[in-house]
């Protein structure tokens, strides 16, 4: 077996590896993503130079990566961005309580930033108008029948997530059996066939970045935003039209939960870092009230 390649990585301050990664896993049986019992997290992902396997593990010494495949280069260049080195707080000024204690309770969390639009576009567009649990058993099913068995001594059943290449070769009765209706089917082939320019997206940013992936039929704001928050670990980009956001946002700043625009006017005093607070906020624990009707469940693959 090929010997990885290596690097080590200093945090400025104290890093929370699991709490950075978090938005990056799709549930537990994540192909992509996985924590091991030695506290390590195996990453598998595409980079331009093809699939890569990184293993990330915290030490004394700051965290230590290990990367297998083609894009070990390219991933372990990636690493500080990855694990928040250019998440920068200035400015954030806790305005309300709740916000207060949760960050002082998210001590080590920082804004993680792939540096790469593909995998968190593919995973953000499954995940529109079907529930979680729906898109993150089409992402276990595209990665593991479609993307490349994880390069290096990776945990059992890890896979990079398809190329844009292996997602336009996806044929039409292939998209139905993983469960993929035909709408979110249509963005991730326009998605592919556009893919080289969106990672320019990752350079311009802001609203600018959000707006240059909104160029694609089927990605809107709220698509825009989940990819902003993980390719380059954008603080102010909000998932408006979330089915739970503005309830559990609601919640916790004035009491009870709120619509979009009623949301956006709570997070009105944190404008530049209302995703921080976001995230502040759902690693504290908060969520939104237990009552009032859910999102039913859909199976594309029988209909």
């Amino acid at each position: 077996m090929n010997e990885p390649a290596v690097r080590t990585w200093r945090p400025e301050s104290a890093l929370a590896l699991a709490a950075v990664l978090d938005p990056l896993r799709r549930g537990t049986g994540d192909p992509a993503l996985r924590g091991d019992a030695s506290g390590a997290f195996w990453r598998a992902a595409t980079t331009v130079d093809g699939p890569v396997t990184v293993r990330l593990t915290g030490q004394d010494s700051g965290v230590r990566a290990a990367a297998w495949g083609p894009g070990a280069a390219a991933a372990l260049a990636s690493v500080p961005g990855l694990l928040g080195a250019c998440d920068d707080d200035t400015g954030f000024v806790a305005r309300h309580d709740v916000v207060a204690r949760a960050q002082r309770g998210a001590r080590g969390l920082r804004l993680c930033s792939t540096g790469r639009v593909w995998d968190v576009l593919m995973a953000a567009v499954l995940e529109q108008k079907v529930t979680t649990r729906e898109a993150w058993r089409s992402w276990r099913e595209l990665c593991t029948r479609f993307g490349t068995p994880a390069p290096g001594p990776a945990p059992e059943g890890m896979h990079v997530p398809p190329d844009p290449r292996q997602v336009r070769a996806i044929r039409d009765w292939e998209w139905h059996r993983a469960g993929v209706d035909g709408a979110r089917r249509r963005t991730l082939i326009a998605s592919a066939q556009l893919a080289r320019r969106l990672e320019r997206a990752v350079e311009l940013g802001g609203t600018e970045g959000r707006r240059l992936l909104q160029h694609v039929p089927g990605v809107g704001p709220w698509t825009a935003a989940e990819v902003a928050q993980r390719a380059w670990g954008d603080p102010d980009a909000v998932s408006v039209g979330d089915f739970h956001l503005p309830k559990i946002v609601g919640t916790a700043l004035v009491g009870r939960p709120l619509d979009d625009e009623g949301m956006l006017a709570a997070l009105a005093p944190y404008a530049g870092h209302r995703h921080r607070v976001v995230r502040y906020l759902l690693a504290a624990g908060v969520s939104r009230p237990r009552t009032g009707p859910r999102m039913p469940a859909r199976d594309y693959r029988g209909m």
